[in-house]
């Protein structure tokens, strides 16, 4: 009997000694928060994730946000590379106060580090003389365009016109304030539209911007600047886009990051299931820009809130719902998506900030149609089967034959899209756009190249094939291309002062640099081989002959 109540004694101890276990493991996070918010960070969550819900819905609303159990549940933490950069173990952030202000400190010393090295940067290039002025100032770069008549713009705008934000069903269409606001005006002349607008009246048959147009410049500090009002998914495409409205009405494409810049794709990656990089998006609007096309929309970077200025602003319930907390106290997020939206594919912030790239919308369809081509030269998009041109190597002789590359500049625009996807190493060129106004003699548009700057250390030699095989380029590319490949404006030093520019500057790592040279030199190998076979006449298309200019001296405006 005295040894039944022993027994029972110590059961009861038991109990008591699990109860004040789990009591200290439920009040551990709680006094991890107190003393994480009393230390100065220079990045810390915008509010408390444990209110969310407050500011949504009333407790056990189904539509509110998730609760505590739903949110465990969804703590899966990202194997993504970027989710974590910044991210310590709960094991380490219980080691105290100033392991973890040391770490802040040293995350910050990073930031600081790359802001200053640009600075420096930019300082240096003002010393020394910029090589991208110089390079603007070239005659290949100066010369103008044909006398543009009303069939050439997309828009006939008659600036005697007063812009009317009722007609244009916008009763809420304000003129910038002194406070950074918009006030309500009755109307609006041309010159002062917003930024964006005066881009979408700027496109024409030749180009979707000016060479030396200061409303680009304005429009991308916009994209920068301009508070975000409203966030939505955007719909198909593979992987996660977003849809951002600033507070001027604009909008942009963000797509966020999802790889470092020091991380190449891995080779047993196929090219339709390679991640989408901000950085590419970016990169690839500054090499448009040097190559003097100017057929990609203005796109720069931006550091968001992810809190602040995507789950608070955002109407889209599918979006909302997918935010979660990681065990390294990051916000994070996954939306939906044919690939990488999920919990193992989430994109995490540190602990709410997140890198993305912002590319300018183009004209609405509804204002402005658009037609979708499909590339002659497009990829199989399968594991096993090859596409056509992959087997034929006189398969460039049925495209000329086709309509619309039997006639105009299309084929040559093609030749000009494929050295561009060449020097960024996209592969995934599967259709492209003109505006429907012009008709088949207009430029093409160079749209979604996040897949680019993937593989620094290869070369992939597949996208020169049609370059191989129709051995066709226009002259003007063709004399761009040779001067890039002089010392004085070699391509990755014009790509580097260029990029400086950016927010979110270091965009591309050096190898990527050299890689655009090296890749330079056998796009000019691969046309002096086509000239040496077929001759420079029936090579190289003059069409600067066309328009009138003498490349030797500067023209007459």
């Amino acid at each position: 009997m005295i040894l039944f109540r022993k027994f029972r004694v110590l059961i009861l101890m038991v109990f008591l000694i699990a109860c004040s276990m789990h009591i200290m493991i439920d009040l551990l996070p709680k006094l991890e928060r107190r003393s994480s918010s009393a230390c100065s960070c220079s990045h810390t969550p915008s509010e408390d994730p444990q209110n969310w819900a407050k500011h949504r819905a009333k407790p056990g609303s189904e539509s509110g946000w998730p609760n505590k159990h739903t949110l465990r549940i969804l703590q899966d933490f990202s194997n993504e590379p970027n989710s974590n950069l910044s991210s310590h173990s709960l094991e380490k952030i219980t080691v105290g106060e100033r392991s973890e202000a040391l770490k802040r400190f040293e995350q910050l010393t990073g930031d600081e580090k790359r802001h200053t090295a640009r600075d420096s940067a930019l300082k240096n290039a003002a010393v020394m003389g910029s090589r991208l002025s110089a390079l603007f100032e070239h005659p290949l770069y100066t010369r103008p365009l044909p006398p543009l008549i009303d069939e050439d713009t997309l828009f006939n705008v008659n600036t005697d016109i007063r812009f009317d934000p009722k007609a244009a069903e916008n009763p809420e269409w304000n003129g910038e304030g002194k406070d950074g606001d918009y006030a309500p005006t009755g109307e609006m002349s041309s010159d002062s539209y917003p930024n964006w607008l005066r881009f979408h009246i700027g496109i024409n048959r030749y180009e979707l911007y000016s060479r030396h147009n200061p409303v680009i410049d304005a429009m991308l500090k916009d994209l920068v600047s301009q508070r975000i009002t409203s966030v939505a998914m955007k719909s198909g495409g593979t992987q996660l886009k977003l849809i951002m409205t600033f507070q001027n009405y604009g909008q942009a494409l963000f797509k966020p990051m999802k790889q470092t810049r020091e991380q190449e794709t891995p080779p047993d990656f196929f090219y339709f299931s390679d991640f989408e990089r901000h950085n590419a998006e970016i990169a690839a609007y500054h090499l448009d820009r040097i190559l003097d096309f100017r057929r990609v929309p203005p796109v720069t970077g931006r550091l968001v809130n992810m809190t602040k200025e995507i789950r608070d602003v955002t109407r889209d319930k599918k979006l909302w719902r997918t935010f979660f907390i990681s065990p390294a106290n990051n916000i994070c997020f996954y939306g939906e998506c044919s690939y990488y939206c999920s919990t193992e594919h989430a994109l995490c912030g540190k602990p709410d900030q997140i890198e993305g790239s912002l590319a300018a919308f183009l004209p609405d369809l509804a204002l402005a149609k658009r037609r979708t081509w499909r590339n002659p030269w497009r990829r199989s998009y399968h594991k096993r089967k090859k596409a056509e041109w992959e087997v034929d190597p006189d398969y460039c002789e049925e495209v000329k034959q086709t309509p619309p590359y039997d006639s105009g500049t299309r084929l040559l625009d093609i030749m000009d899209m494929t050295i561009f996807d060449f020097l960024m190493g996209n592969m995934d060129r599967h259709h492209y756009e003109t505006f429907e106004k012009f008709g088949n003699e207009t430029f093409i548009i160079h749209l979604d190249n996040g897949r680019g700057f993937g593989k620094h250390s290869h070369d992939e030699l597949s996208i020169l094939v049609p370059l191989s095989q129709c051995c066709r380029v226009k002259r003007s590319t063709h004399l761009r291309l040779q001067l890039l490949a002089k010392e004085e404006f070699r391509l990755s030093a014009l790509m580097e002062e260029s990029l400086q520019t950016d927010t979110l500057s270091p965009i591309l790592i050096r190898p990527h640099l050299e890689a655009m040279d090296r890749r330079l030199r056998l796009v000019l190998q691969v046309l002096a081989d086509c000239i040496e076979k077929e001759g420079y006449s029936n090579v190289v298309e003059d069409d600067l002959l066309v328009e009138g200019l003498n490349t030797g001296t500067a023209p007459q405006r």
